[in-house]
């Protein structure tokens, strides 16, 4: 490794498995960290253990020896247990479930050889397959736990780690579609990556996943995911096909292979797609890029901009609280500030898609009396998931003048469905 500090790291953390890459700046590319020394292993199992004799916790295939050979206590459900918020006991230790993903994260980070890992990470991002509420809240606090502040890590499913994989690569491979097929053993998973270019910015979409189940003779095999490629790709033009999971071998597609490579079409497959990703969008991150002038639009994010007309200084100004384009689970915002003849919060709204303006009107009922410029509020806004966001007030009054009163009001919105 060529890197010692300011590193940039990406983790690909699924159910069976997990790896890890770190972005070669000399190379300008990520590369994949082996496992052990001396050998390229890039998997390890996605397993943690609690050595018993030393108090302490090691993963992958050090889990798995000294759970046989020492009697440590093995959780080899980790993905599992980051889906859920229900305690997991440990020997004699009931523990959350994020203190069990700090401790995974700080032994995926051993492996990289560096010392003080965490000081040394300019940004470490963490993909999964799926990313559900929980799995969020259970990650961020691990990622916090294990000594990351905020703005030094970030959190992508495999759909956003994939953008920033082949967005990554040389133009002339997504300069066109590219054609995603993501292989499970019985079965293959089909996406679609397509541009839309707009007055600003070309809006990247990955197409609803289409699926089949594949039979497990070979030359059966080979002729279902055939006509499934045709099926699915036809005669269109791709500038690519990405090809990801276990399951796909040169040994049995032999007619599938030649049907990809129809009009001269790149195929590419490995297993490191997406801790390559993960790390690409760490440096996009930690370098402030904007990935070409490319937005990716994905399931996980916030598509509208909320603000609030104020005056400033005397002045009337447009304060943006969250703007449209984040994840959701990365958006919230606070501010306080004075209220000025009105006794209601007015938000502006407006869709990053659309050329329009909306406002929503949050009433503050029960809200004291006070002469005008004398009520202090503080606004906090927190994404729950891609839809819904939760707002809540707090008066803080003014001083010993006017104490507060203690109020909170709470409310929960969905943008989309606010009206003019």
């Amino acid at each position: 490794m060529n890197e010692i500090r300011d590193l940039i790291v990406g983790i690909d953390f699924e159910k069976e498995k997990t790896q890890m890459s770190f972005y070669d700046r000399k190379a300008q590319e990520p590369r994949s960290v082996s496992m052990k020394v001396g050998a390229d292993l890039f998997e390890i199992p996605t397993m943690l253990c609690k050595r018993t004799t030393q108090g302490d916790y090691c993963v992958g295939i050090e889990a798995e020896y000294f759970a046989k050979e020492q009697s440590g206590i093995l959780l080899d459900n980790l993905y599992e247990i980051s889906k859920s918020r229900q305690t997991v006991q440990v020997g004699s230790e009931i523990l959350e479930p994020w203190e069990l993903l700090a401790a995974y994260i700080k032994g995926m980070l051993k492996y990289l050889g560096i010392m003080d890992t965490v000081k040394n990470t300019k940004c470490l991002a963490i993909c999964t397959p799926e990313l559900t509420g929980i799995q969020v809240e259970n990650l961020q606090q691990a990622c916090a736990a294990a000594g990351f502040d905020r703005d030094k890590f970030l959190l992508m499913d495999y759909g956003e780690s994939f953008f920033h994989y082949v967005m990554g690569q040389k133009g002339e491979t997504w300069n066109r579609s590219v054609a995603w097929y993501a292989f499970e053993t019985k079965k293959v998973l089909y996406r679609k990556m397509s541009m839309n270019s707009g007055s600003s910015q070309t809006l990247v979409h990955l197409e609803p996943a289409v699926e089949i189940e594949l039979p497990e003779e070979a030359g059966e095999r080979d002729d279902r995911f055939s006509r499934f490629v045709a099926e699915t790709m036809g005669t269109g033009l791709f500038s690519s096909v990405q090809i990801t999971g276990e399951g796909f071998s040169q040994d049995w597609a032999k007619n599938s292979v030649r049907i990809l490579c129809f009009q001269k079409r790149k195929v590419y497959y490995g297993n490191n797609l997406f801790s390559r990703g993960a790390c690409y969008g760490a440096r996009d991150k930690a370098e402030g890029r904007k990935t070409k002038g490319y937005r990716y639009i994905s399931e996980s994010m916030v598509r509208t901009n909320i603000g609030m007309e104020m005056r400033v200084m005397g002045a009337p100004a447009y304060h943006s609280l969250i703007t449209a384009g984040k994840n959701w689970y990365d958006s919230k915002a606070s501010c306080e500030f004075l209220l000025d003849d009105v006794q209601d919060l007015v938000f502006v709204v407006s869709d990053m898609e659309k050329n329009d303006k909306r406002h929503m009107v949050m009433p503050l009922p029960g809200l004291p009396k006070r002469p005008n410029k004398t009520t202090r509020l503080r606004l906090e806004m927190e994404y729950v998931s891609a839809a819904e966001c939760k707002i809540m007030v707090q008066d803080l009054g003014f001083g010993d003048l006017f104490p507060s009163s203690r109020k909170v009001w709470k409310e929960t919105v969905n943008w989309q469905e606010v009206k003019q």
